[in-house]
């Protein structure tokens, strides 16, 4: 999570957003559900991503237009994010980039 959203992302009004839009999409990932695969959804995502100048408008941050449910794969490719988050040591501990 980016400095500038934790905030936003602890808020009551997004915890509130992201659970009653997850619900209506029956917590199901949106993109594989296209495709015909029934997956759990766990990330809402901004289909306009959040960055320092947008974070204070209602219309990106809780707009329903703007958000979709997804798994992590799909939600990973959105970001096309091939690198790990986290680091393995040789004696097997795991640390976050």
């Amino acid at each position: 999570m980016r400095e500038f959203a934790k905030g936003f992302y602890k808020s009551q009004a997004w915890k509130q957003c992201r659970e009653a839009y997850a619900k209506s999409k029956g917590y199901l990932c949106e993109r594989c559900l296209d495709k015909g695969i029934y997956r759990t959804g766990e990330i809402v995502h901004h289909r306009i991503h959040i960055n320092p100048s947008n974070i204070s408008e209602p219309s990106v941050l809780l707009d329903w237009k703007n958000l979709q449910l997804l798994c992590r794969d799909c939600h990973a490719e959105m970001h096309k994010r091939t690198e790990k988050r986290y680091t393995v040591s040789e004696d097997g501990r795991v640390t976050a980039r």
